[in-house]
């Protein structure tokens, strides 16, 4: 009879027209995906192209082994034209196996006296100078093998407490890596987590309290044997003990070793053999802990305004 539609005819009609749609829907995710993909890939192309602001020298030197002799020759560094120097005409030596802490006010120049060294930025004028080298003359993978950055926030990858511990030396041994956690005490930290080494850590670490963070990258900087060792002190955030307990480790770790603290606390800064006080991108002042005090300069009054 004309005007009657069965159930079966019905339900035929519907199940063909989502067969009919499901592809086309398909085709729409398939076209999406292509435009995303085409903006990924020309913006990794764009990153590729981008020239280095560190470019390497034409005969660069391989780095084979240091002493550790760091000096900046008259150093003067600007981020860009359109802002005040960061640096400007900075003077300094640090021997071989000293320890300097680098303290001032925000933005007087710390950190970027720390990049400069790591050769994260060339300097804008002036030189520095490593073993009588001009950084800019060494083959840069081979002398950063040679020193350690450990950055105010450490960066922690997805993986196990083992991983992450041997990230600059990932060929090295077990024992290795267990005897760098050990050099900087961080064993029994470590022993109690769940795992120990092979404890799984979340990506940046977010499933770590802030001091073992710290703990863990200290054991990585330990582990490469650097002969420069360059931190950023963070030990604003930590507890008393998990302070105590970084601040034993990064004395370790300095040992024998050409350390550049910048020094956030005038704690860490009365541990180091030199202080360096910047001011406005300037040297205000070096010495020790007691003369910089008995000066009653911009140390003292540092001093006297601490937490």
């Amino acid at each position: 009879e004309m005007g009657i539609l069965s159930t079966g005819t019905l339900l035929a009609f519907v199940l063909y027209l989502d067969n009919f749609f499901t592809p086309i829907q398909q085709l729409s995710q398939v076209f999406d995906g292509y435009q995303q993909a085409n903006i990924a890939l020309s913006r990794i192309g764009d990153l590729l192209a981008a020239p280095t602001s560190t470019p390497a020298a034409d005969h660069p030197l391989v780095v084979t082994d240091l002493e550790g002799a760091v000096r900046l020759k008259d150093v003067g560094f600007g981020y860009n034209a359109q802002v005040e120097p960061a640096l400007k005409n900075v003077d300094l030596q640090f021997s071989p196996g000293e320890t300097v802490a680098v303290v001032g006010t925000t933005g007087a120049g710390k950190s970027t006296l720390v990049k400069l060294i790591a050769r994260f930025y060339d300097v804008t004028s002036g030189q520095v100078l490593v073993d009588g080298h001009d950084i800019r003359s060494l083959d840069l993978p081979s002398y950063r093998r040679h020193i350690a950055v450990v950055p105010q926030e450490a960066h922690l990858f997805s993986g196990t407490i083992r991983d992450n511990i041997a990230y600059g030396a990932p060929d090295s041994s077990d024992l290795e890596v267990e005897a760098a956690a050990r050099d900087v005490g961080a064993i029994s930290a470590i022993a109690g987590l769940s795992g120990g080494f092979m404890h799984r850590v979340d990506e940046r670490g977010r499933n770590l309290a802030a001091g073992e963070r710290q703990l863990i990258s200290l054991a990585r900087a330990e582990l490469v044997k650097p002969e420069v060792l360059l931190l950023d002190e963070a030990t604003a955030a930590l507890d008393p003990a998990a302070e105590n307990a970084v601040l034993d480790a990064t004395d370790r770790v300095a040992r024998g070793r050409t350390t550049v603290v910048v020094a956030h606390r005038l704690t860490t800064a009365a541990r180091a053999d030199r202080i360096v006080v910047m001011e406005h991108g300037r040297v205000a002042e070096i010495g020790s802990h007691d003369e910089l005090l008995a000066r009653g300069g911009a140390y003292a009054q540092l001093y006297a305004g601490r937490e």
